[in-house]
């Protein structure tokens, strides 16, 4: 398979938003433009329309729940927007920014699917159908919106009709995917969501309109796991240096996982549609990746308490090559046996085959020991 990476996220707000929000404010009427526009919460969507906004000089509003990090709302700041702070969530922000919005003439702009935001980001089509010549296949994510799904097939299938286009969702929350086999739009993933990592897929609804083009346009939906996610996260940062979000890694996930095997041989486009995530979660992500890729463990063992028991088992892991990367020493615990104590040690390895020779050599050293990893 030939992959070929469409890197949205070098746009300068990191995402393929700001194609349909460019296209989308150069549109407005200029009494409008005049007037100002307002946005609510923190997602791919507002940045881009902050950004580009300022750029066009038409004032903007952005309301931000109250608990945002100081980082992300000195990042609206920079960009140029006025950035007031509302409400506990994106709907307090939203419904505050909607009331701001009808007491003095904004217009008040939320991810949607009108035709003239789907045609910005279905460019994204025009400009892979004359990059990459003799093109078989496109994968798309597919947000909760699914607006770069719907935009990049439009402009694909026009161009090319015998190009298959593929929607990719997480397994957490399959809006689109589950919206299709039902007929009509499904409702309430939250209970099985993981926030943290899907908040901007949750964000926004899917339109009917978007829903009826997935219809006639997109050849295929698939769904992802977490793991597989992560796991695609971590390669794009070891061979392409650059750290991209769930959205941004999800059609690389699918490949990796084995989900396509009918493009085996085939010219491949992949989407890489974002690349915003904080740095604590990118932290927890490439942790989470390497104990997935078998490349980082936890284990805890018992010891005796005499001289050179633990200098034993640091002797062994140095002789092992394994990267010792934290350990605790508990004495005191009713779980650990008289004139014993027991040590917790995170250590980073290679590959599967030194995680698996490590595991053997630990379980015939130590009885007691335990892998607390997964």
């Amino acid at each position: 398979m030939e992959i070929y990476l469409k890197k949205e996220y070098l746009h300068y707000t990191g995402s393929v938003k700001e194609r349909g929000v460019l296209y989308l404010l150069s549109s407005l009427k200029q009494d409008q433009q005049k007037k100002g526009i307002i946005v609510a919460t923190d997602c791919n969507f507002s940045m881009a329309v902050a950004h580009h906004a300022v750029r066009l000089r038409i004032p903007v509003i952005v309301i931000m729940p109250v608990n945002i990090s100081p980082p992300r709302l000195r990042m609206y700041r920079d960009y140029g927007a006025m950035v007031i702070s509302y409400g506990s969530t994106a709907r307090d922000s939203q419904n505050h920014a909607r009331h701001l919005a009808n007491e003095n003439g904004y217009l008040c702009l939320e991810e949607d699917d009108s035709l003239v935001y789907l045609a910005g980001l279905g460019t994204v089509g025009i400009e892979l159908h004359d990059q990459v010549p003799k093109l078989d296949a496109v994968i798309v994510p597919a947000g909760g919106q699914s607006g770069v799904l719907v935009g990049t097939a439009a402009a694909v299938k026009h161009l090319n009709p015998r190009i298959s286009v593929i929607g990719v969702e997480p397994e957490e929350f399959p809006l689109l995917l589950q919206s299709l086999k039902i007929d009509s739009i499904a409702t309430d993933f939250s209970h099985t969501t993981n926030n943290k990592l899907y908040g901007d897929f949750m964000r926004h609804s899917l339109g009917a309109h978007t829903l009826q083009m997935a219809k006639k346009m997109v050849d295929k939906m698939i769904s992802v796991r977490e793991k597989d996610n992560l796991v695609a996260m971590l390669r794009f940062q070891e061979y392409e240096h650059t750290t991209v979000d769930t959205e941004g890694a999800m059609g690389l996930a699918a490949i990796l996982a084995g989900q396509l095997p009918e493009l085996k041989g085939k010219r491949v486009a992949v989407v890489v549609a974002s690349a915003n995530m904080e740095l604590d979660l990118v932290r927890e992500c490439v942790d989470r990746a390497l104990v997935l890729d078998d490349r980082m463990s936890r284990f805890s063992v018992q010891l005796g308490d005499g001289p050179g028991d633990m200098a034993k088992l640091l002797n062994m892991l140095a002789r092992e090559d394994v990267r010792l990367l934290d350990i605790c020493h508990r004495r005191y615990s009713d779980r650990i046996d008289l004139f014993k104590v027991q040590v917790e040690c995170v250590v980073e390895l290679r590959d599967k085959s030194q995680n698996c020779h490590l595991r053997r050599t630990l379980s015939d050293l130590y009885p007691t020991l335990q892998w607390l990893d997964r």
